[in-house]
């Protein structure tokens, strides 16, 4: 027991004594625990540790989720020695990416699932066996499947008002049965993962996985999850792949095109692959970042081994290109006296509302674009939209587009059927809108409000009676 309890605790002690070694661009810090009470710990680093820098880009990379994928946990320990390291030696590239980009590195979302595998020894380690957390749930199937919502956004208005309150009712009553695509169990590394995602403007991200070697992109879930093997793309295909291409180009033999070789199937694709083409899954984890939140997530598959021997480990570059995210354009979107404005949209024409990312709390935002003419607009709730067109050249990385938005009288809308927070889903946050929302729809004393909230007229405009169970807890 003594040898497994020092093996979980060496990941801990590396991370606290590397942030230790360089504490002017580094820290630690704690996202949540595991089912087991075991911390999930990030190392941070950045030029200023411990706050978002206007305009400077955020990015996560996240490995052992699940517990018999060990190599990318591995390579996470070594690429923070190595941040620090080179950037105390004076390494210019590294360097130039710490003081322009702040990097959060979880080497382990299942340190559970890991001790089990440890135990066993990569000899006996199966390639399924210990792969789930202490509750044996695999985290990559435990988020909300909000793709579903999302295939089926365009749909007549009364199925969204149906799932609105489906999620009414699990999120605000726990009373009744959890819907199709919430997980009956929302196992606590996720819930930590979940809040970590909207506490932080992250831009990109990556999963580091093993099994095969290949890099996989969302969507993850097929569009007719009945057919195998369909390719799904998302709105921001080509963004996706270009991410991918940065990683898989820089390994030595992902995308190489030798047929004998682990990850030979996907040889002909250059190493990459749309997840659905691969295979579909629902509730997973890249998936919930890119309709959640501003983050597009790959998902790294590492090798063919899941556990290898520590003289097979071996870090490659991949990882530290993947750290250069200066890619689109970026901006602040402010009103009239120089304020930022939180949470303004930002659109690209054809991609559009289908995928909108928002600023970030005083304005700034990020958005990956790949080289070309673009029509950009910036939106916000009270003001006027703003609209530029763009042209990105291939020999500029990032482009600067700032917005200037004026001030509009807001007028009443009487269009429910059209409310911004149907079609919002991948802002939705039901965690912390739980306690929110019921202090704000109830009275002091717990009585229900004679003003109702704003989606109370739905029932009237439908001829059936209203649900006063939906405001209490």
């Amino acid at each position: 027991m003594q040898v497994i309890l020092t093996v979980v605790k060496i990941l801990n002690s590396i991370l606290k004594k590397t942030a230790a070694k360089c504490p002017h661009i580094s820290q630690t810090y704690s996202i949540g625990r595991s089912v087991e009470g075991k911390d999930l710990l990030v190392i941070e680093f950045s030029d200023n540790p411990g706050q978002h820098d206007l305009l400077e880009p955020e990015i996560k990379l996240i490995g052992n989720m699940h517990g018999n994928e060990v190599l990318g946990r591995q390579l996470l320990i070594y690429l923070a020695q190595y941040l620090c390291s080179e950037y105390l030696l004076g390494n210019e590239r590294i360097q130039t990416i710490i003081n322009t980009t702040r990097i959060h590195i979880l080497p382990s979302m299942n340190p559970d699932g890991y001790e089990i595998a440890a135990s066993e020894g990569h000899e006996y380690n199966g390639w399924t066996s210990d792969r789930a957390n202490a509750q044996n749930l695999d985290l990559n199937r435990n988020f909300p499947d909000l793709i579903s919502i999302f295939y089926n956004r365009r749909q007549e208005s009364i199925e969204k008002l149906l799932h609105l309150l489906e999620i009414f009712c699990t999120f605000i009553t726990h009373n009744c049965m959890l819907t199709h695509f919430f997980p009956q169990v929302v196992a606590p590394e996720t819930y930590a993962v979940m809040k970590w995602i909207r506490s932080n403007p992250f831009i990109i991200s990556a999963s580091l996985h093993g099994g095969e070697l290949v890099i996989s992109y969302p969507f993850d879930l097929s569009r007719r999850p009945q057919e195998e093997r369909m390719y799904s793309p998302t709105p921001d295909e080509q963004s996706f792949r270009q991410l991918a291409r940065t990683y898989a180009d820089a390994h030595p033999t992902m995308s190489n095109n030798d047929t004998e070789r682990c990850g030979a199937s996907f040889a002909n694709k250059g190493g990459i692959t749309n997840g659905a083409q691969w295979y579909s899954f629902a509730g997973g984890m890249s998936d919930f970042n890119y309709l959640h939140s501003n983050c597009y997530e790959i998902t790294v598959e590492l090798g063919c081994d899941k556990f290898p021997s520590e003289e097979d480990t071996f870090l490659y570059s991949g990882l530290s290109n993947y750290l250069q995210v200066h890619r689109g354009i970026k901006g602040i979107v402010k009103d009239e006296h120089e304020n930022g404005i939180k949470e303004a949209t930002i659109s690209v024409r054809g991609i559009g509302m289908r995928h909108d990312i928002t600023t970030a709390e005083d304005g700034d935002y990020w958005r990956l674009l790949n080289p070309g003419v673009h029509i950009v607009t910036a939106a916000a709730s009270g003001y006027s939209k703003v609209s530029k067109r763009i042209n990105l050249p291939r020999n500029i990385q990032v482009g600067r587009v700032d917005f200037v938005l004026k001030k509009v009288p807001r007028e009443p809308s009487l269009d429910y059927f059209n409310i911004p927070e149907l079609d919002n889903y991948e802002r939705f946050d039901p965690f912390n809108q739980f306690e929110q929302n019921s202090r704000r729809e109830l009275g002091e004393n717990g009585e229900e409000r004679t003003e109702k909230p704003w989606w109370w007229a739905y029932f009237s405009q439908l001829g059936i009676s209203a649900p006063t169970w939906l405001l209490k807890n």
